[in-house]
């Protein structure tokens, strides 16, 4: 069993809360827009398994330290992460040939600042979008997603509400 912790667009903001939700998670996901290497820091010193995407608010230091996409194997379900991916049916055309020939069972993207969790049933995945976590952009709430996988299942998705932007 693994919980993970997916949280998108920080924009260099650091919030203690971050901390406090994720420290029960195995691993902690960040779907792109850091937006600092403090930010970065923060999060890889927690301890559970960090991994990232670079954002397109992202400078050259976190383009250097993450890729644009990444794809990846928790226990026995394919993720990919894609800060700029879309979502089911209107999928980014940078993403959109590989998810139509090879799609993972689980698609994290970030970018719009729009909480969304939904299956894509073409496709047979999940997608989720936890929305954005930091102080920049137009959401009004600050959102994180919290998630279980066990073998080839999700369990648990938990939406976490921050506080107001």
């Amino acid at each position: 069993m693994t919980t993970v912790g997916i949280i998108s667009d920080t924009h260099g903001f650091w919030d203690e809360k971050y901390e406090f939700y994720f420290q029960d998670c195995n691993e902690i996901w960040h779907a792109g827009d850091i937006g600092s290497s403090y930010v970065a820091d923060k999060f890889e010193d927690m301890k559970p398994r960090f991994r990232a995407v670079f954002g397109n608010i992202d400078d050259y230091d976190m383009r250097a330290r993450y890729p644009e996409i990444l794809r990846f194997k928790v226990e026995d379900i394919e993720v990919m992460m894609k800060h700029i991916g879309g979502y089911p049916g209107r999928y980014d055309a940078s993403v959109r040939r590989i998810m139509m020939q090879d799609p993972p069972k689980l698609f994290i993207s970030g970018h719009s600042h729009i909480l969304k969790v939904m299956p894509d049933k073409t496709l047979d995945l999940l997608h989720i979008n936890p929305g954005a976590a930091g102080m920049s952009g137009w959401q009004r709430e600050r959102t994180l997603v919290k998630l279980i996988i066990e073998g080839n299942k999700f369990s648990d998705c938990e939406v976490i509400t921050l506080g107001k932007r």
